[in-house]
């Protein structure tokens, strides 16, 4: 597994370009829930490669019981003191996607916005799932979000610009600076990306590069398959449930529905 660690040890930086509301995002993943889900209330969630915590720290307001899980010791700590702030408790994890154990397991899991591009080859993603599944209750269901291949795949990796200001601090975030190929066997390619930092007159570039890997539908749906106890429930184009996962500009995002049976 392969991280841009650099680039996520410079948290507060990152929280200042990411920083957002999330209800529209939480609602839809509530909705997935109420779609594909055992047709209960969601009690329970678990927030993948959560970085500041934005997804947890929402459920958890809406006094879900929340847990995140990231790589990053930088970001768990950002997360912590964010919660802690707002009065929060949510259990948070510095820890390996492919290799963890929740004190509880939960109703529903996400990893948002290409959280597992780190997952370099399908041992690691097929580790990645059964670790999902051991920590989801019965009928559990997992969502996982990427890019639409459209927009972002290895023959056109697309142009991603973010930029955000606090408090006199400017922050812009350039991906793929390098112009990255990939491997077409693997579909795993070296991404360069750029920080900005621009505060008191003064400007600070924090470059970094990792590995990444594209996942198209169909390996997905087989590495799915290969993990065990997993199906596909369904899929969507953007943050949206009545929105399908298409080749239409309104579909944005490539979103596939994990859901955990017992078969």
């Amino acid at each position: 597994m392969a991280e841009h660690m650099n680039l996520y040890q410079k948290a507060s930086h990152y929280d200042i370009i990411f920083d957002r509301d999330v209800g529209p995002e939480i609602k839809f993943l509530e909705n997935l829930y109420q779609q594909h889900g055992p047709g209960r209330p969601l009690e329970s969630v678990l927030d993948i490669a959560c970085g500041p915590g934005y997804h947890a720290r929402a459920f958890a307001r809406q006094g879900v019981r929340a847990a995140g899980i990231d790589l990053g010791e930088a970001m768990i700590q950002l997360a912590g003191e964010k919660a802690v702030d707002e009065g929060l408790s949510v259990e948070w994890l510095v820890g390996d996607m492919r290799q963890f154990t929740l004190s509880q397991p939960v109703d529903l899991a996400f990893s948002m916005f290409d959280a597992i591009d780190p997952l370099l080859t399908n041992e690691d993603v097929i580790r990645h799932l059964r670790a999902i599944r051991t920590n989801l209750t019965e009928s559990g269901v997992y969502v996982i979000d990427l890019t639409h291949p459209r927009d972002c795949s290895p023959w056109h990796y697309g142009d991603f610009q973010y930029q955000g200001t606090r408090n006199g601090v400017d922050v812009i975030l350039t991906w793929a600076t390098n112009n990255p190929t990939f491997d077409w066997s693997t579909g795993v390619g070296e991404v360069e990306v750029k920080m900005q930092v621009r505060q008191d007159g003064r400007e600070t570039v924090i470059t970094d590069r990792a590995m990444e890997r594209f996942l198209d539908p169909q390996h997905i749906q087989l590495l799915v398959a290969l993990a065990g106890q997993f199906e596909i429930a369904g899929w969507y184009g953007d943050h949206r449930i009545d929105q399908p996962f298409d080749n239409s500009d309104r579909s944005q995002r490539m979103i596939a529905v994990v859901r955990r049976n017992n078969h």
